[in-house]
């Protein structure tokens, strides 16, 4: 189960991706990782990784 910051910033990341105009083509919590990732862009280029602590890292690839 995510924590409560790692679902708070999921929703806030969610909904810059959104206002930026950017498709979202996986969200999925990883329960060994306790880890929630996410691939976005239009390309599925931008990849968003959210610690079980609410931080987080992207990368563009």
């Amino acid at each position: 189960m995510p924590t409560p910051s790692q679902m708070l910033q999921a929703i806030v990341l969610s909904q810059w991706l959104s206002n930026c105009y950017r498709p979202i083509y996986l969200f999925r919590y990883d329960e060994e990782r306790q880890e929630i990732f996410i691939v976005a862009g239009e390309d599925e280029n931008i990849e968003i990784t959210i610690y079980n602590n609410g931080k987080w890292r992207y990368e563009i690839v």
